[in-house]
């Protein structure tokens, strides 16, 4: 059975990430409205009401605006750990008991032959964390929302086949840009979001031999723009020797339209 996946949308207005095998399928926040999830899940060709779950990697709006509803209508599993429940059910409603799960930091959980692994993040959040993919021997890396990727992040993501990697602003930009200062303090902290220039740095340390795909996630549309992001990521990489387009390509990722859907 073969692993497919696309980055359905990733911005500061809404963020969903769609994987699956043949058999099983997941959904990684929902961060748009229902009716935005429902059309952005007939541009993929696929149907919300197949999918095995959704899991949630924090409590932030842009992450789960769409979950209670998709829950509900399409009466689906939905997987978080303790803390971000007690975070986010007053904003999602109500959801069915036999509905809710945990999905505890740093553990695995199998969906048939595919397995999720939980790790923590960076971020102002109550316990947020991201997930890693694993289908015969190849590995998909969700690493968005953190202010810095630590050692510890980087051993666990460590040489993927494909990366969903934050890249989500130009600090110059955000310096420059009419954000209030104590937003800005808030981004550039080590519980905001990782700049370019530091995606690109932490990259560095966990490319691998294997590592085809990196998809650069979570862009600010206020901080950032696609081929900025794109300039600077591949220009630090190249200070590094690490070349984009000869062992791996190097893409963007959209607020409104999916990524096409690749098979490993």
């Amino acid at each position: 059975m073969s692993l497919h996946f696309s980055v359905l949308a990733s911005g500061s207005t809404g963020n969903a990430f769609y994987v699956g095998t043949d058999k099983h399928s997941l959904l990684v926040d929902a961060g748009l409205s229902g009716k935005q999830m429902e059309l952005l899940f007939q541009q993929i060709d696929k149907k919300i009401s197949n999918l095995s779950g959704i899991l949630v990697t924090h409590e932030h709006s842009d992450h789960i605006k769409g979950i209670g509803v998709l829950a509900r209508k399409y009466k689906l599993p939905v997987y978080a750990n303790e803390k971000t429940w007690k975070a986010m059910e007053k904003n999602i409603g109500e959801v069915p008991l036999d509905q809710k799960f945990i999905f505890n930091m740093e553990t695995t959980k199998s969906f048939g032959s595919l397995d999720v692994e939980s790790f923590g993040v960076s971020h102002d959040a109550a316990e947020p964390m991201f997930y890693i993919f694993h289908k015969d021997g190849k590995k998909i890396v969700v690493i968005t929302d953190t202010g810095y990727v630590s050692d510890r992040m980087k051993g666990t993501i460590k040489n993927a086949d494909v990366y969903v990697f934050e890249s989500n602003h130009d600090v110059e930009m955000l310096r420059m840009g009419h954000y209030p200062w104590n937003i800005k303090r808030r981004i550039l902290g080590d519980e905001g979001h990782v700049s370019n220039e530091d995606a690109a740095l932490a990259m560095t340390d966990v490319i691998g031999d294997r590592t085809k795909r990196i998809y650069l996630a979570h862009l600010s549309q206020d901080n950032n723009m696609k081929d900025l992001a794109k300039m600077t990521v591949t220009q630090t990489l190249a200070s590094k020797g690490v070349v984009v387009g000869e062992q791996f390509e190097l893409f963007d990722t959209d607020p409104k339209v999916p990524t096409k859907i690749v098979t490993l």
